[in-house]
């Protein structure tokens, strides 16, 4: 009786997500067309899409334009209150047996604001570096990256090529000095835009984690600070 009171798109998506976690489907391997699932669970493309659509916000498919409908990469685990010990992305990447890369959105020279100022230590009229990039694993993307940094001692990252790069090595070559603690870090809940959307290959609106950190090197000197939203269905934080 349960079942028969559950909605179809939900038993599909039970029977679905059944494939995946049994290893009938592997990892970046793309799942039948919503015309053969139709005719494979005998419901309509209405309610295969629907379902389709719900594993993909669930973080078990992902959608390739023009190409189909893929299983997700296992969950990326970083163990955050781990004594504030700073990590880049590349080694989490490395310890869960990924790839890590990295795409170039933008760079400016921008004023300091006044939180800023005051962690970074610098003059209210002070410049700052603003990379932003979006990081991906085994090419899937992860989470938007915004990072600000002192522009003076640090403007050579304004032209240095940072595709597929550890910007924490970047950071360590060019200013003589590595992120290893995160002496101040918040964790909230955010919707993402629709530019956001489109860039890390979700829905608008769907449920980001907004991470604001700021970095210290092994001395406790501040290095840089980070502002970075991750896709909640493909990131997990250990507490």
């Amino acid at each position: 009786m349960a079942e028969r009171m559950t909605p179809l798109y939900q038993q599909i998506f039970g029977e679905i997500k059944a494939e995946i976690d049994r290893g009938d489907y592997a990892p970046k391997e793309k799942i039948p067309s919503e015309p053969e699932l139709s005719q494979k669970y005998g419901v309509s493309r209405i309610t295969v899409r629907r379902a389709i659509e719900e594993l993909c916000a669930a973080g078990y498919l992902m959608k390739h334009q023009g190409r189909g409908t893929f299983v997700s990469t296992p969950h990326i685990n970083r163990r955050l209150l781990q004594t504030g010990v700073a990590k880049s992305f590349t080694q989490v990447c490395r310890d869960n047996g990924m790839e890590a890369g990295a795409h170039v959105i933008d760079r400016q020279i921008v004023p300091v604001r006044p939180d800023e100022a005051k962690f970074l230590q610098l003059d209210e009229d002070a410049l700052l570096l603003y990379i932003q990039r979006i990081r991906t694993a085994d090419g899937q993307p992860i989470f938007e990256e915004n990072v600000f940094l002192p522009y003076e001692g640090y403007q050579e990252l304004r032209t240095r090529s940072l595709e597929d790069a550890s910007l924490f090595d970047a950071i360590a070559e060019v200013g003589g000095r590595r992120p290893a603690h995160t002496p101040q870090r918040t964790v909230e809940a955010v919707r993402a835009t629709s530019e956001q959307a489109s860039r890390l290959a979700i829905s608008a609106n769907d449920p980001l984690l907004f991470l604001n950190v700021c970095f210290a090197d092994e001395r406790d000197e501040p290095v840089c600070i980070g502002r970075q939203y991750y896709v909640g269905s493909r990131y997990r934080f250990v507490l």
